[in-house]
């Protein structure tokens, strides 16, 4: 089971995610960790906790501004990071693999359509792409509505047919929330399309969740609240199946 530390940028600032209302979005509070400076929390997240996995979302890339370059590119000198800075073309990811990201996400949120994620995928066929199927309320968040229409399996299914193999699914209103993560759904998706790879995001709690999404079929969780409120420390995580 891989545990994937959340960091969430906003101007250039690690801040706290908050069921996906970003405007709400404030600079982080730990116990592992000082202040809300990123490069600082990858590093307290490698040693306190010994991950060196980490998903960083660009919330100003997200939002349509430019992304963090120097943020994400000293964040890849310390960890191996996925980045999720809103991109939908060739040159924008090719720029996020040649700052060191060790994988690039292209989320529903932002992909225009779905040929989109086909033509990455035909200009960078060895990339490390990573779909995320990106929700609110368990409803499919796209630009494109008849993506949009679909259910959540459905839709990952269509998303599944550009050859990609790894996949985050993301539930932005229980980011934050303590509220659990959708263990229903993330079995339903792993039993529809179970050749991908399946990372689950949003309301992790404790150990107890990460083991639930485990025998759901997710082969790694997304974590941010509970690696820092302590909840989920080294101990947990030595115990997890």
């Amino acid at each position: 089971m891989r545990v994937i530390p959340v960091i969430d940028l906003k101007g250039a600032v690690a801040v706290h995610a908050v069921g996906g209302e970003r405007e709400r979005y404030r600079p982080l509070r730990s116990e592992i960790v000082a202040g809300s400076d990123p490069v600082e929390v990858a590093r307290a997240v490698r040693n306190a906790l010994g991950l060196d996995e980490l998903y960083v979302a660009d919330l100003d890339a997200l939002a349509g501004g430019s992304a963090d370059r120097d943020t994400i590119a000293a964040l890849a000198r310390e960890a191996r990071v996925m980045v999720d800075a809103g991109v939908t073309g060739v040159a924008e990811a090719g720029r996020l693999l040649e700052l060191g990201a060790a994988r690039v996400v292209v989320g529903t949120e932002t992909l225009a359509d779905e040929r989109a994620l086909e033509r990455l995928r035909s200009a960078l066929p060895d990339a490390p792409l990573v779909v995320s199927l990106d929700l609110r309320d368990g409803r499919v968040l796209s630009p494109q509505p008849a993506l949009e229409r679909l259910r959540a399996p459905e839709a990952l299914e269509r998303l599944a047919r550009s050859g990609v193999r790894e996949t985050i699914v993301l539930d932005l209103t229980r980011v934050g929330s303590g509220a659990g993560p959708d263990i229903p759904l993330v079995r339903e998706l792993a039993d529809r399309v179970p050749e991908l790879e399946l990372l689950a995001g949003g309301g992790v709690r404790d150990v107890a969740d990460l083991q639930a999404l485990a025998d759901a079929g997710a082969a790694g969780a997304l974590v941010a609240t509970a690696l820092h409120n302590g909840a989920i420390g080294s101990n947990e995580l030595g115990a997890l199946v």
